[in-house]
């Protein structure tokens, strides 16, 4: 009997990545939610610049909010996009390329982004 479809697969790499989507897009979705109500329903668009996200990012738990966020993102739609490479190409060795591809993108998604938050610091714009 051929696998249906979004089936889960029995083991290795194909299982966790399967299990991975899941849990890490229920998380997703609170995190986005979260991060949804806070920029854009309980702040006005004049409220959020460099002095909000300053406030924000002096402590600790805004940051490893914004980059758990970022990494699940970045990893979920990595994950997405192996898995659509796998069903719709072929030849073996256009799979390795293609997601050898994704994965020097996503990397540089992660650094860029991770740099960025982790690095961050209002110098002479401290908080006003």
């Amino acid at each position: 009997m051929p696998e249906l479809s979004g089936s889960r697969p029995e083991s290795g790499l194909e299982l966790y990545a399967w299990l991975f989507m899941r849990l890490s897009g229920i998380a997703l979705l609170f995190l986005a939610l979260i991060h949804v109500l806070i920029m854009h329903v309980l702040h006005d668009v004049t409220v959020i610049d460099f002095q909000f996200v300053a406030r924000r990012y002096a402590t600790p738990f805004w940051r490893t909010y914004d980059i758990l966020m970022l990494w699940l993102a970045v990893l979920h739609g990595l994950n997405g996009l192996r898995t659509i490479i796998m069903d719709y190409v072929h030849s073996s060795g256009w799979r390795t390329v293609w997601v050898a591809v994704i994965l020097l993108v996503g990397l540089v998604f992660l650094a860029m982004g991770s740099v960025g938050i982790v690095t961050f610091q209002p110098g002479r714009f401290a908080l006003r």
